[in-house]
């Protein structure tokens, strides 16, 4: 059978006991409630948080809205940095231009100068009255043997005639020994009333045949006769040069 609990005197008064600590204890909680109520809150909403691992709705929208900050900033910040780098572009284009431009217009300023020079240059030019070129003096010959083949030579390249100075000279010296006056009254032409005068001994009708303009029309002036008989000389044998006796 079950045994019957007996309560004792002692065992009320520990009852009663019990139930006022427990009447103390509520009314204690009771009175700190609303102190208590804001901790236990956040203390609720930390838990739930720990617990579900998810950002509330207010932590999403500052996260969105921090985001789109920085999204405006890096892109103010790139087009600040294209601004700048196209304005370092037209600046260095602008530098490069100005350099053309002046240096186009030192050009043109040299050249302006330059064209202007040589304008007054030839306003000068046509103002001043040309200056005659001097004559060239006459050349001189002496009046010698030697004068007188010397210039007869010069004569006779001006009128192609061939000829050198030993050719000359060799056939005067045989001739007349340099006389300019010389004459022959014994030989076929002196006979004939024709005789052969000057240094190389020429008679009248050859010196007219073959005088060289420009010389004295005179038979005994050395320069003439030198020059008909070579000339006559020339067309007789080739060359005064190729005579060596009497022709």
């Amino acid at each position: 059978m079950p045994r019957t609990i007996r309560i004792t005197r002692s065992h009320k008064l520990a009852a009663a006991v019990l139930v006022a600590a427990g009447s103390v204890t509520a009314i204690t909680a009771t009175g700190g409630q609303s102190e208590a109520q804001p901790t236990a809150a956040k203390s609720s909403a930390t838990a739930g948080k720990a617990a579900t691992g998810a950002p509330t709705a207010k932590e999403i929208a500052a996260e969105k809205a921090a985001a789109e900050i920085a999204a405006k900033k890096a892109a103010a910040d790139a087009a600040a940095a294209k601004k700048a780098a196209a304005d370092r572009k037209a600046a260095a284009a602008k530098a490069v231009a100005d350099r053309k431009a002046e240096a186009k217009k030192a050009a043109e300023k040299a050249r302006s100068e330059k064209q202007a020079a040589n304008r007054s240059t030839e306003r000068k030019a046509v103002a001043a009255p040309k200056k005659a070129a001097p004559k060239a003096a006459p050349k001189k010959y002496a009046n010698n043997l030697d004068g007188w083949i010397r210039e007869s030579l010069d004569i006779m390249k001006k009128k192609n005639i061939p000829g050198s100075y030993e050719g000359l000279h060799r056939n005067i010296m045989r001739e007349s020994s340099g006389n300019p006056n010389a004459v022959n009254d014994w030989d076929i032409n002196a006979r004939n009333g024709i005789p052969s005068k000057g240094l190389l001994q020429v008679i009248q009708p050859t010196f007219d045949a073959y005088h060289v303009k420009g010389t004295p029309k005179k038979l005994t002036d050395p320069v003439a006769n030198i020059t008909a008989a070579a000339n006559y000389a020339a067309d007789r044998y080739g060359s005064i040069d190729n005579v060596d006796s009497a022709y």
